[in-house]
Parts: structure tokens; sequence; C-alpha cells
């Protein structure tokens, strides 16, 4: 039986005929194959071709064009973890029909992936939900500040989504309170919290037009929920720790009063007593 060392220094020295015979296969794929997109998008994202992710993780190159034409195929779990470990996305997200056969009993089945830091989770995941979303989108951050600097003309990606019928959300901390105030006195930073939130009013009000919703709320300054359809990220904050550097959750809707379900529930509240942003 080959060791793991010895498929990777064999897929090494077919470098240059794998690489051949791999464009060849590309080439070949119509635009209406079936693909597995999350796989695609994390290789593209990270910069890896399939012949360079193929020697990474020790196998040929033929076997990651399975994998990335074939969504019913998966590898091995040792080497899903190595796979998304190259590309800095969790197993979770490149394979999840692999990852929902695991049998699991309690309400972590509804855990798909976590995160030490938020900054940890691919941007290849959060353009994932927010692209894959057709029934809602919300973004219950205090600030929300980073979503626009992290996803490209995410306005008009957002614009579109809600005149296709998506219900698009935005609860925001408000620049004026108390409660935003004391949040900048224990951050102390120059970039603020109330200007981190007129950064989103600001990208809202060029898109107002567009049927995307937003309102005030002074309840949700410890803990950042943004759910996109079944789906959800969950960021609880550490003490005077900024948001990229507090834990994340990846939580997928599987029961009723689940985990999913209990964020959710929290962030319906505050929507119901926030207080509309209007134009200034």
């Amino acid at each position: 039986m080959l060791t793991r060392h010895t498929r990777r220094l064999n897929a090494q020295l077919t470098d240059t005929q794998a690489d051949y015979a791999l464009s060849s296969e590309e080439a070949q794929t119509s635009p209406g194959e079936s693909l597995n997109t999350d796989l695609q998008r994390a290789m593209d994202d990270a910069n890896v071709s399939r012949s360079r992710l193929a020697r990474t993780v020790g196998v040929t190159s033929k076997t990651v064009e399975r994998w990335v034409t074939d969504p019913t195929r998966a590898p091995h779990p040792r080497t899903r973890e190595d796979v998304a470990q190259a590309l800095g996305v969790s197993a979770d997200v490149l394979w999840p029909r692999a990852i929902r056969s695991t049998v699991k009993t309690g309400h972590d089945r509804e855990i798909v992936a976590s995160y030490p830091y938020r900054n940890a989770c691919s941007t290849s995941v959060w353009a994932r939900l927010i692209d894959g979303a057709s029934k809602s989108i919300t973004f219950a951050g205090y600030t929300n500040y980073f979503v626009w600097q992290e996803h490209p003309r995410l306005g008009e990606r957002l614009a579109a989504k809600a005149s296709a019928g998506c219900t698009v959300r935005f609860l925001v901390g408000d620049p004026e309170s108390d409660v935003t105030r004391r949040r900048e006195e224990i951050e102390d930073v120059p970039l603020t919290v109330s200007t981190r939130i007129r950064i989103t009013l600001d990208a809202l009000r060029k898109i107002e037009d567009s049927g995307i919703e937003a309102r005030y709320s002074d309840g949700h300054i410890a803990l950042s929920v943004f759910t996109f359809d079944d789906e959800m990220l969950v960021t609880p904050h550490l003490s005077s720790l900024l948001g990229h550097e507090s834990p994340m959750l990846h939580l997928r809707r599987l029961a009723d009063d689940g985990l999913y379900d209990r964020f959710a529930s929290h962030v319906a509240a505050l929507w119901s007593t926030g207080r509309p942003v209007t134009s200034q």
C-alpha cells in the first residue's frame, strides 16, 4: 500500500504530464456539466489549480478532476481535511453532502464549521452564502462594516437579490446611542464604531430604492448573526476584541428549535422592536 508521502512524490514526478492532461480535460468540460461549484470557487479564490491541489494533497490530477466535475464524489475524511487546509476553507463547505451523511445525534449536527476568529473563514464561504440565498438574507452585525470592504459590488448584488424577491435586511447599531459611545470607549480605535455604522448607512442609501430594509437596534452589540436562507454565521463578541478577532460558527438549519432557530428568534425579536433607518 502506498504511503501518503509516496503518493505525493509520484504526483510531483508526473507534474508536467498531469498539467498537460488536465488542461485537455478542462477544455473538454462543457458549460452544462454538473460541477462541485463550492470546490471550484475555493480553488479559484486560493489561486490553486487542479494539478497543484493534486500535488499538495498527494493524489492524481485525475482524482481532483473527478471531485470537481462530480458533486456526489468526495474524498476520504483525512483527504478532505488536507484539501480544506490547502484552500483555507472548511471541508464541510466543500463537500456538504458528505458531511450531512455523517450521523450526529445531538443539536451539534447543525454546526457546519467553527472558526477561532471570524476572519479565519474564507471570503469564498461568505460569497457562496450571499450569492446562493434566494429567500432571505439578514445582516445583523452591529456595524456590518466589513461586508462592504470584503465583497466587491455587494450593493448591486443585494439589490438584484431584493428585486428578484429575496428579503434583504440590515440590523445596525444607532451611531448616536449611548451603547455605541460606550463601545467606542472600550475599543479605543481610530476607526470608531459610529464611523463604521455610517459607512454601512451610506452604502444602504445608495441602494435605498431597491427594497432592502434597515433598522436600528442596540440589542446585538455583543452578538452578530448573519442568515442566508437556512444557513447562518454567528459571532459572539469577546470582551474588548473587534468583531474579526472573535470566534464564529457556521450553522445549517436541520430541525425545529435547534441552534439555528434559537439565534434566528433572537434576531427576529430585535427586528420587531427595531427603529426604522431613515435617509439623512
